[in-house]
């Protein structure tokens, strides 16, 4: 595949770049959603559900136009005793010995007004006999030409509700493509962020074990001098061993969160990421009229409530049409001739023509088709009644989601205030602290309120990206570019099926 090309050409050039470590990807939060999209396996695996719907579009399409076939037998030996009847009636059995050799190329086209077929064919036949008592016997059967139609009336048109039904479902199919990939941006944002604030988590907790040790240190000199209580000293280099049991569980954290980011992408050979903080939080704002508005016209949701629909309205037409009158007219003209030699058998031909009307009229099903009727309207009430709910779902959750994007965006800029006013605290308290105004129980409550905020802002920023790939996933539009995800198929390479 070219994306796979291109995935191990750009991680390549990725690693080749790498001066610190030549096996660590360093990356942003884009360029994880990019590798995600192209060949990440839960985006090959939209891509192959897409190419299924794709091609079961084509196949819908192909039953408007025209087929051409060529069928025959060539040859059909028969040479075995079989019963055969005589000019009296009876029977006696007698050994045959005989060769049939037919084709015939016809052309076929389904009406999609009507439902019917019309078809033109044209054919030739030779029958050898072979005798002991008498010479071979060769005779043809030509068909220059034959015309015919086929037209049931009062069954369901399915080619008409083909042209109705198939394109909604392939669009569909496109919609829920993008939303897929959406999907996979989403969940590679998620991993970005587990690694990227796991990363944050190791770098906080060795520096906070090395302040912890030089604290420690220190507290040993004071208590020494008899300047702090044994309690204290015990509880500073408790706070010691905690901040390496930090650091070990920092490192395991960001080791599991690597392994997941790397299954994820579909990276087979072992790497490591130096994830880049994300960008600037971007400044658009987003009306709820004007996403719900994006919602309908870019989400399948709203596609796949007109095919439930539509299909429920054709099972309800199907029930219609088996419990009534059934009709069918079938009629036929051609020319054929028949002659002992090849040249003969065109000469003159004779017409032919057949003609039928078939009908079936129901007397009496006790029921059945009045059951079946009612079953398929419940069912088409059933639909209409889930789709309304589902689409007062819809814009439910589209309320919901553009309001917490606006308060997600609220929170960030405070958890940014609160995590720089900690710091500021947080060193003034350990500052105190080394010239012995204060005492440890301050300090640890200062070390505490800062790692809190840090966590907090770490928490608020992934909220928000997770948000803003989320507002993207549910109305298939990217604000900030402003232009829609949804992603038209125009065609599919074909593949070339293993035995």
């Amino acid at each position: 595949m070219k994306r796979t090309l291109l995935l191990s050409l750009f991680l390549s050039l990725l690693l080749i770049q790498t001066k610190a470590q030549s096996d660590t990807l360093r990356l942003s939060l884009p360029e994880v959603v990019a590798l995600a999209q192209s060949d990440a396996p839960n985006a090959l695996l939209a891509e192959t559900r897409m190419r299924n719907g794709y091609w079961a579009y084509q196949s819908s399409l192909a039953d408007f136009k025209p087929a051409i076939l060529l069928d025959g037998t060539l040859p059909n030996l028969n040479r075995s005793i079989e019963p055969i009847t005589q000019p009296d009636g009876s029977e006696i059995f007698k050994q045959r010995a005989q060769m049939r050799n037919n084709l015939n190329l016809s052309l076929q086209q389904q009406i999609g007004l009507t439902g019917g077929t019309v078809f033109a064919s044209t054919g030739l036949q030779r029958l050898d006999l072979f005798l002991t008592d008498a010479p071979n016997l060769t005779s043809y059967f030509s068909t220059p030409i034959s015309i015919g139609f086929s037209q049931p009336l009062f069954a369901v048109n399915e080619l008409k509700w083909s042209k109705k039904i198939e394109p909604l479902r392939y669009e569909e199919a496109e919609k829920g493509f993008a939303e897929e990939m959406e999907n996979v941006a989403y969940d590679a944002s998620n991993l970005f962020f587990e690694i990227f604030i796991a990363q944050l988590n190791l770098e906080a907790a060795k520096r906070d074990k090395a302040n912890a040790d030089t604290l420690f240190n220190i507290s040993k000199g004071r208590f020494e001098v008899g300047r702090i209580a044994e309690t204290e000293l015990l509880q500073i280099e408790l706070s010691s061993m905690n901040a390496a049991a930090a650091v070990q569980q920092a490192l395991l954290d960001l080791q599991s969160g690597t392994e997941r980011l790397r299954n994820f992408l579909g990276i087979k050979k072992q790497v490591f990421f130096k994830l880049e903080a994300p960008e600037n939080i971007p400044e658009f704002q987003v009306a709820f009229d004007e996403a719900l508005n994006l919602a309908k016209q870019n989400r399948s949701d709203m596609v796949s409530f007109q095919r439930r629909l539509s299909e429920a309205d054709l099972e309800v037409e199907r029930a219609k049409a088996n419990s009534g009158l059934q009709v069918d007219l079938r009629g036929r003209f051609s020319l054929s001739q028949t002659a002992d030699n090849f040249a003969d058998a065109f000469s003159s031909p004779l017409d032919n023509e057949t003609f039928r009307l078939g009908l079936q009229i129901p007397i009496a099903d006790w029921g059945k088709a009045k059951s079946r009727m009612q079953r398929a309207c419940s069912n088409r009430e059933l639909e209409r009644i889930n789709v309304e709910q589902e689409r007062v779902n819809f814009e439910q959750e589209i309320l919901l989601k553009v309001k917490q994007f606006d308060l997600i965006r609220n929170q960030v800029a405070l958890a940014v205030r609160a995590y720089e006013v900690s710091q500021k605290r947080e060193q003034m308290t350990r500052n105190r602290y080394f010239i012995g105004k204060i005492g440890v129980t301050d300090l640890n409550i200062a070390i505490a309120e800062k790692e809190g905020a840090r966590r907090g802002y770490m928490n608020a920023l992934r909220e928000f990206w997770l948000a803003y790939y989320d507002l993207r996933r549910i109305t298939l539009y990217d604000f900030e570019r402003q232009v829609s995800l949804v992603r038209r198929v125009d065609g599919f390479e074909e593949i070339e099926c293993e035995k």
